[in-house]
Parts: structure tokens; sequence; C-alpha cells
């Protein structure tokens, strides 16, 4: 255990660890942005989750880390979802407790929402939501590469800041991004930024109201900081109405956590927002014993 390993989910290599020993709960860590799987807080969230026979799996999601490119499906968040779920399949070890913050929350909804079989509970940390944060949403996913792509082509889009750790650490993913037909590649960014765009009815991206209430999946959802505009508090008390077994509880940290982490990463006194996430591992583990 402890080696990243590959599983090839709808033509795309997805990079894995497996964290722990088979034959106790299976949890899956997913975090935010474009991180990867070896960012600070979320092996040692996995580390702890896993104590006591359980097993706990940090992956890239594609377009992440070691994982291939993919530009496919109504939304980036969908995309993930699907992996997601083809990764708890391929396992085999399920159904999984899904634990995400902020991008890697609306992935482990859209998998509960898509193949409730296979997620046994979700963890749902850092809900985006808001119109500020929605649109940064937007900015930071699509808009630059969809402008390079537009005025310049693939070549500028290869040369982004936002993509070059994973053309770094995967050499499959840069032929694969100048090999993008640019008009559909246009296309795609122009779709996928525009699920961030603000609409009644729908709390978190690309999953409707009328369709979150459908999922009955348990879930543990912590509550946003007032402070923090990426995630307002608004939207997951929202989200945790919405959810028919969902549980409204608080973060192990101060209201100002999420601006606070910016703030160190900043000055380079920190280098993920995830480096408090092991302190999530008591909470979600004394909720995971009510779900056996």
């Amino acid at each position: 255990m402890g080696t990243t390993q590959n599983v090839e989910i709808d033509g795309t290599r997805v990079a894995y660890e497996l964290i722990g020993e088979p034959g106790g709960r299976l949890w899956v860590v997913t975090p935010g942005g474009r991180f990867s799987k070896d960012s600070d807080g979320l092996r040692e969230l996995a580390t702890r989750l896993a104590a006591g026979g359980q097993l706990a799996v940090v992956w890239d999601r594609p377009n992440c880390g070691e994982s291939d490119l993919r530009f496919t499906g109504p939304s980036e968040s969908a995309m993930h979802a699907d992996a997601l779920v083809g990764l708890v399949e391929h396992l085999d070890l399920g159904p999984a407790v899904l634990v995400g913050g902020s991008a890697g929350a609306r992935t482990s909804l859209l998998a509960a929402q898509q193949r409730p079989e296979v997620v046994a509970g979700l963890g749902l940390v850092w809900l985006s939501g808001g119109v500020y944060g929605l649109m940064t949403l937007a900015g930071y996913y699509c808009a630059e590469t969809l402008r390079a792509a537009w005025t310049e082509g693939m070549e500028a889009v290869a040369e982004l800041p936002e993509w070059s750790r994973t053309l770094a650490r995967n050499p499959r993913n840069r032929e694969a991004l100048l090999g993008q037909d640019r008009d559909e590649f246009i296309a795609t960014m122009e779709r996928w930024m525009a699920v961030y765009y603000p609409k009644d009815g729908e709390s978190v991206p690309g999953l409707p109201e009328s369709v979150a209430r459908t999922i009955t999946t348990p879930a543990l959802v912590f509550r946003g900081g007032q402070s923090d505009i990426n995630h307002p508090r608004a939207t997951s008390e929202s989200v945790a109405q919405l959810l028919p077994s969902a549980r409204l509880v608080e973060p192990p940290w101060p209201d100002t956590e999420w601006n606070d982490a910016q703030a160190r990463m900043a000055t380079g006194a920190q280098r993920s927002p995830w480096s408090n996430w092991p302190k999530l591992a008591p909470t979600l583990l004394d909720w995971a014993d009510e779900l056996r």
C-alpha cells in the first residue's frame, strides 16, 4: 500500500493510491481546484481514516496531477464524477464513503446522484456557491484557457501555468493537449464555463435542487465559514436542507480557515488549502460508525 497505481476509465488513465488495508470501510478523498493527491493534508487525512483496518484512497482526477487529460461531459465536475464512480467500481471494495472539498464536494455529490449504489456516505466540505464564488470558478477553471485557445491556439494553452503541473507529471498530457481540435476544445470550455453561471434553483452548479432532493445517501455537511465568500455558509446550509439524509455540523477549525489558508499559502507558510483536513477525521469516523 502507498504506491501510486493507475487504472484506465473510459480510455483515461487515472492515478490513485491506497492507504490502509482492504477488509473494512472504503473511503475516497477528493480535493478541489486542480490540486493533486500529493497535496499537503490529503494523505494525512486518508491515513487517519484508514486506521483500524479501513482503506482510504487518494486520487488524481482527470486534468490533475498524474492522471490523463480529458475534455468531455456537460461539466468538468460531471466528468470527474464519472471517473470517481469508475474508480470505486474498479476497486470493487465499495460502497465507499466519499469525502470531498470545494470541487471535490461537487464531484462527490454528482457521483452519488449518478450511481447511489456505489456510495455509502458523503462528507462535504467547503461547498462552493454564491454569485462571487461561482463566477470566480468560471474564471479559475476556464477563462484563461478559453482565451488562449481562442486567440493563439492549443500551443498557447499548453504554456499556461494552470496546466504546467499535470503536463510535467504526466508526459502523455502535452501531446494530448496539443492534439485537441481547437474548435471543439473552445466549445467544451464554453460549456463547462456556463455551468458556473448562478441559476435559481441550483445551489450547486450542475445539480438542480430538484435532483439534489432525490439523493438519499447519508451526508455529513460541514458548515461553511461566515467569512468565506468562495464557499458561503448559506450554500452549505442550503445543501444540508436539500439532501434528505444530511446532517449539518460545525468544522474543526475557525470561521476564517479558508481565508487564513489562502494568506498562509501566499507567504509560503502553507502549501495547500487542505493542510488542516486531518482534523476532520474524528467527526467523520464517529459519523461513519452510524452507517454500519
